[in-house]
């Protein structure tokens, strides 16, 4: 039997918390959707994802806020939200950030996947990609709007100031109004019913420090965050886009692997995969794109390896031409991200 996906119990928490905040009666919300806080109160607690589910629209008639979930993320004391925020707190700059939320994603909530690719629309920008992986999941609209809404509430946390994305493109139809979208998100770059739910960021605002993070305190939550990662069951089976990420890892040494020779391990036509790719709204280049980002920024962590090392472990075959695409995807050269 395929075991359920699960979210960090501290999640659940800080929901009914905010919930609380706003008048709902939180013993009789935690008693409806058959909730124990008590049972639930290691910091490393998990609860199946489908019991927030069956929360969230007793919150939003509790609060009798109609956009209570657009709103929470202004009410959450992030410091508390878990493991998870702590491996960002210690991150060095917002770019930094967005890598270990992408990587450590599941460990706070395993029913949404993020990840990245360049946003050719601002040169060294981003988009941060929101897809929503768990069948368990019935209401989506509540989902995305709260994770978009912690996602910028925490940003701003960790830089002290307003991080406003470029453009938000929502996977849910246009709601009448939209004025409230416009100012929680901090845009009025706003499409609805796009393939993906994605937040596009600049290079400017990737390089942004994060205040008060402690390189020396970064690894040790890291490693706990890996751990716990590594301890949750697989419910879902890898999608294309993740089978493609992890062969391009593997065949990343020394040159950068070809469509045809990830599309040969695969058991694919070349054809056939991007077309694929295509209907999930990937690119190849796109995915070797955001590999090679994530990898670099991984490496130059490591003191023992020269820029030279990285770009060849990363396939480029001149230095120069890894310094302009770290460049690009960070806003920083490697050099200066190291630093």
């Amino acid at each position: 039997m395929t075991p359920p996906d699960t979210l960090a119990a501290s999640s659940l928490n800080l929901l009914l918390w905010v919930a609380g905040q706003h008048g709902a009666d939180v013993p009789a919300l935690s008693q409806a959707i058959g909730f124990d806080p008590a049972a639930a109160a290691g910091p490393d607690a998990r609860v199946p994802l489908a019991t927030i589910q069956r929360l969230w629209p007793l919150v939003m008639e509790a609060t009798h806020d109609p956009h209570f979930d657009l709103h929470i993320g202004g009410h959450i004391n992030f410091a508390t939200a878990g493991t998870l925020a702590y491996v960002l707190m210690h991150a060095p700059t917002v770019g930094a950030a967005i890598t270990q939320l992408c990587r450590y994603q599941d460990v706070a909530c395993q029913g949404v996947r993020t990840f990245q690719t360049p946003a050719s629309e601002w040169p060294g920008g981003i988009w941060l990609n929101l897809e929503l992986t768990s069948p368990a999941i019935v209401h989506p609209q509540y989902v995305l709007n709260s994770e978009l809404s912690i996602y910028l509430a925490a940003f701003a946390t960790l830089t002290g100031q307003p991080v406003l994305p470029q453009a938000v493109r929502i996977a849910y139809p246009r709601p009448t109004d939209t004025r409230e979208h416009e100012q929680t998100l901090g845009t009025t770059n706003l499409a609805f019913d796009a393939p993906f739910t994605q937040v596009a960021f600049d290079a400017a605002t990737l390089a942004l420090p994060v205040l008060h993070a402690n390189p020396a305190l970064f690894p040790l939550f890291e490693q706990h965050a890996a751990a716990l990662l590594a301890q949750l069951p697989t419910s879902q089976p890898p999608t294309l886009a993740e089978r493609v990420r992890g062969e391009i890892v593997r065949l990343l040494k020394g040159e950068a692997p070809t469509l045809a020779a990830v599309a040969d391990c695969l058991h694919l036509g070349v054809r056939t995969l991007q077309l694929k790719l295509k209907e999930a709204g990937h690119t190849y280049q796109q995915l070797l794109g955001a590999v090679r980002s994530e990898l670099a920024q991984r490496h130059l962590r490591e003191s023992h390896l020269s820029i030279t090392d990285v770009a060849f472990l990363l396939g480029y075959s001149e230095p120069s031409v890894f310094v302009r695409s770290f460049k690009k995807w960070t806003g920083q050269t490697p050099g200066a991200f190291r630093r």
